[in-house]
């Protein structure tokens, strides 16, 4: 696990002091080493976090001739076969690392390389023949890729505050993403809040040459309308094997391996496959909160932690612990996300890094399998409004009538009746409910409001629905998370708080072998009655304790609604209602005040007043500091 950097100038020379203060930038990604790739016009910048080939794996790497360079972010995984095959067609190595394949794989396919990596990356390779610059992200967008393009000059990173360290790269706030943020609780699309960045769409690749920059997608994911007939039976046993390969593919690795355990299945799961992989005891790592043990994950983490003998760790925060690191877990995320857990995933991880360099985690298997109680929700909701006319009438009218005893999700569900999927369905951390979308005429100063077009926001993920038209209501959801709640919230948090604590966090669930074996099921296979993940907990039977299968899906909860009306309050209070945050004339006072008693009194809006706290730690930290830099 790494992170690069580097510009290429189609006019000008580059500075090339450029590339150290942008490898400075990012030094947590990669504490290991540095190395740089220098001409008139380009420069190319690696940090190195050493976890495969220790001593030989140096970047940047080059073809023999020196007229292919890489710098890589990343795990290739197939990377041993790969390199098998190129040595067959006459390709000669340097190293063991799994960068150098990348750059005799590019030699040999060019841009259809892509098609052959099984992994997670981002990587950027200059063709000095043809002074091409080839910029490529994996499928699913679990290493991130930001790039920022100038009249004649493209500049890229793994990280947005490398790109800053290029004084070209303009920081001007875009509005429209502050809305989109405010109505997902984080930005989906290749938008960010500074309109001059962009980042690259997980599954395309990006070409600059002759000055131009041209974006292709190389990898969707498919849901067949009509899928494999297996029975049950089968399924569940390619589904353990599949498990089993992506497990031991993701456990290469030449420095120690641990577990993050959340205490649900899928990282139970994956610990059940890791052991039997593993020739000594494994390190494993949870975390509970202090005095919240209605939140504590930690006792059925212990009971996986105990059926396999592993060498567990735990760890408690306090709500002075979560008040006290926003400002950094702003600054790590880099973009504004509404995810409380991720500063538990920072503890956690500082801790593992104690023992560990790789941690082995359980994302993506609620996208993969539909393990969300509200993908079961809205299917059996869809299909009630497809009954016919009387039986949606009769359903708003008993909708309504229960909404009338104040059971107000009861009542989001009667307003829907009439609207499709499409119309309704944003996502993981949005609805047509959220105060923002609701109250957007009240919380937005007129000035501000002016400057947003309510259908930026929700234009994305309404583009994500055209490819999966003629679908069924679950294969459709599936889709839109993965492209959207996936790679820009989950993902953004896996990465920024492991790298920020130097650890490289894997996710052999979102192997996009797993994924394109998932989508091609049967949706019942996923959804089964009310049951979620059936396959799944299907195939894990005997391998996960029974408490942990049958418990109600909890995730990693944070009891942040209670500590708004505790030990947070006076924080919240202070920082939104400071003169310096309503000065950036976004938001109406009276508006901010009163979401801020909702919270403190009616324990509601506990995510919408951490986003706003977020939004405005953010312009504090890449806003307002830079400007007075």
């Amino acid at each position: 696990m790494c992170g690069i950097c580097g510009k290429v100038s189609w006019g000008a020379a580059v500075d090339p002091s450029l590339v150290q203060r942008m490898m400075d930038a990012m030094i947590h990604r990669g504490p290991d080493d540095g190395g740089t790739y220098v001409e008139q016009r380009v420069v190319l910048g690696h940090r190195r976090l050493s976890i495969i080939d220790l001593n030989t794996g140096r970047q940047p790497i080059s073809n023999e001739d020196g007229t292919i360079w890489v710098v890589f972010n990343g795990e290739i995984y197939n990377f041993r076969k790969l390199r098998d095959e190129l040595i067959q067609a006459g390709h000669r190595f340097q190293t063991q690392t799994d960068t150098e394949v990348v750059v005799h794989l590019y030699e040999q396919y060019e841009e259809r390389c892509l098609e052959k990596l099984r992994g997670m990356f981002a990587f950027a390779i200059w063709d000095v023949r043809k002074k091409k610059l080839f910029l490529a992200r994996d499928r699913v967008g679990i290493k991130p890729l930001y790039y920022s393009l100038g009249d004649e000059s493209v500049t890229f990173a793994s990280e947005m505050r490398a790109l800053m360290a290029d004084a070209s790269v303009e920081r001007e706030v875009d509005p429209q993403v502050i809305d989109r943020f405010l109505t997902f609780l984080y930005a989906p699309g290749p938008e960010t809040m500074i309109r001059s960045i962009r980042k690259l769409p997980p599954g395309h690749y990006l070409i600059y040459e002759d000055g131009k920059a041209q974006i292709h997608e190389y990898w969707d994911l498919a849901f067949p309308a009509a899928t494999r007939n297996r029975s049950i039976e089968d399924t569940t046993t390619e589904l353990v094997q599949l498990l089993r390969e992506t497990v031991r593919n993701h456990m290469i690795s030449d420095v120690p391996v641990g577990i993050l355990l959340s205490g649900g299945v899928d990282s139970t799961g994956l610990l059940s496959f890791c052991a039997e992989e593993a020739n000594k005891n494994l390190q494993t790592f949870t975390i509970g909160f202090g005095g919240e043990e209605f939140a504590d994950e930690r006792t059925y983490a212990r009971l996986a932690a105990q059926r396999y003998g592993t060498n567990h760790h735990e760890m408690t925060i306090s709500p002075e612990d979560f008040r006290d690191f926003l400002p950094t877990y702003v600054r790590h995320m880099e973009e504004p996300v509404c995810e409380p857990p991720a500063i538990a995933l920072y503890y956690i991880t500082r801790l593992a890094s104690k023992h560990v360099k790789v941690l082995i985690s359980g994302e993506g298997g609620d996208e993969a399998f539909a393990g969300y109680q509200n993908y079961r929700n809205l299917v059996w909701f869809e299909r009630l409004k497809s009954l016919g006319r009387p039986w949606v009438r009769l359903a708003e009218l008993m909708l309504n009538g229960l909404s009338a005893m104040k059971l107000s999700k009861l009542n989001s569900y009667a307003r829907l009746m009439r609207i499709p999927l499409e119309e309704y369905y944003y996502g993981r951390s949005a609805s047509p409910q959220s105060p923002f979308v609701r109250l957007r005429d009240e919380l937005y100063a007129p000035g501000f409001r002016m400057q947003i077009d309510p259908e930026f926001s929700l234009r994305y993920v309404r583009q994500c629905f055209t490819n999966v038209r003629g679908l069924n209501t679950l294969s459709k959801m599936l889709y839109v998370d993965t492209k959207t709640w996936l790679p820009d919230d989950l993902l953004v948090k896996a990465d920024k708080m492991s790298m920020a604590n130097s650890v490289e966090l894997r996710v052999p669930l979102l192997d996009h072998k797993v994924l394109e074996f998932a989508a091609s099921l049967p949706s019942e296979y996923k959804l089964k009655g009310l049951t979620t993940k059936y396959i799944l907990k299907r195939a894990l039977d005997g391998r996960v304790p029974k408490s942990v299968i049958e418990r109600k899906k909890a995730g990693l909860p944070v009891p942040l609604q209670s500590w708004m009306s505790g030990k947070l309050r006076d924080f919240s209070r202070d920082l939104l209602l400071d003169r310096q945050t309503m000065g950036r004339g976004y938001f109406r006072k009276s508006t901010i005040e009163s979401l801020l008693q909702a919270a403190e009194k009616e324990r509601k809006y506990g995510k919408e007043v951490f986003s706003l706290i977020v939004l405005e730690l953010w312009h504090r930290e890449f806003i307002d500091a830079k400007l007075q830099s």
